[in-house]
């Protein structure tokens, strides 16, 4: 059989700055813009309450809508920033530190100091390493996700699936911000999206790494299989964490550190590792993230029509 033949019905658009696809009764839509203006960048910051990322995609967008119950959910990188941090860092914030940063700060601030703290030094403290748990929203507050079945295969995404080469109908890949923490290493958030003739599946992923002290990952999974009915949808949230080191010592070739600023050789090494660890103990920071929740939103049951 002719593999067009095996394609469901879809009908892709195009304008400036933005690609949608319809299909299955879904509408998936990208918004892809340069980094925000200097006057966004003062609207957005004045919002948040502290300083933006150096590259802040405040433009970009993933939105997924289902027609026929009218759920949406969205990522924006308004949202993503609005859960960093902004205060002073408590139990379970995951706050970091690089290695020499208390030994810089007494020597600008001690009385004896000839080089005074610079203007530039943010007076309210915030989560510098834009650590995020956002996990995207949804436009209707009454449905909630909730507790996944551990026992009910299909409150788990399919990775056999997932992994299979099958056609991809749509795919986009929307950076959200990222920075170079000072040249201190680099926080970045990225979602991706794949629609298959079977389904749907976003990956967002928020990476940090903290030279020499720690790598931290935060993933969502959104999975939503088109045969499922009621139409389910599934969401993954993961939180990962080790040691700098540790994590240095997956290396392929010992010399060459490379891999290191690859979100995906970090999310890799870090899933590998054994979940006492990168899940439990950590880079020892006590951030409440680490672990893995999976949960369920179950929509308006859909009518067969005929075509979208």
């Amino acid at each position: 059989m002719d593999v067009a033949a095996k394609l469901p019905e879809h009908r892709l658009s195009e304008e400036l700055g933005s690609r949608s696809i319809e299909t299955n009764g879904w509408r998936a839509t990208v918004t892809t813009k340069p980094i925000v203006s200097a006057s966004e960048t003062d609207v957005l910051q004045k919002a948040l309450g502290f300083p933006l990322p150096e590259m802040t995609f405040g433009n970009n967008s993933l939105r997924i809508a289902h027609a026929q119950s009218g759920w949406t959910y969205s990522f924006e990188a308004s949202h993503a920033l609005a859960g960093v941090k902004n205060g002073e860092l408590g139990d379970g914030d995951g706050g970091v530190k690089v290695g020499y940063a208390d030994a810089w700060l007494r020597s600008r601030t001690d009385p004896g100091s000839a080089l005074p703290m610079p203007k530039t030094v943010p007076t309210k403290p915030y989560d510098w390493t834009y650590t995020t748990v956002y996990a995207g929203h949804t436009s209707l507050d009454s449905l909630e996700f909730v507790p996944a079945d551990p026992s009910n295969p299909a409150h788990a995404i399919p990775l056999a699936e997932l992994t299979r080469p099958d056609p991809i109908l749509f795919y986009a890949e929307i950076p959200l911000f990222e920075d170079e923490l000072h040249d201190n290493g680099s926080s970045h958030l990225v979602v991706r999206i794949r629609v298959m003739p079977g389904c749907i599946f976003i990956l967002s992923r928020f990476t940090l790494r903290v030279d020499d002290v720690l790598f931290r990952t935060f993933d969502t999974r959104i999975y939503h299989s088109f045969a499922s009915d009621p139409p389910l949808v599934v969401r993954e949230s993961s939180g990962w964490e080790a040691p700098y080191d540790d994590v240095k010592r997956f290396l392929p070739r010992r010399n060459d550190l490379t891999p290191l600023t690859d979100a995906n050789f970090i999310g890799t090494t870090l899933s590998s590792m054994p979940k006492s660890v990168s899940q439990g103990k950590g880079a020892g920071t006590g951030w409440r993230a680490l672990g893995t929740t999976v949960e369920v939103a179950t929509l308006e049951k859909t009518t067969p029509t005929k075509g979208m």
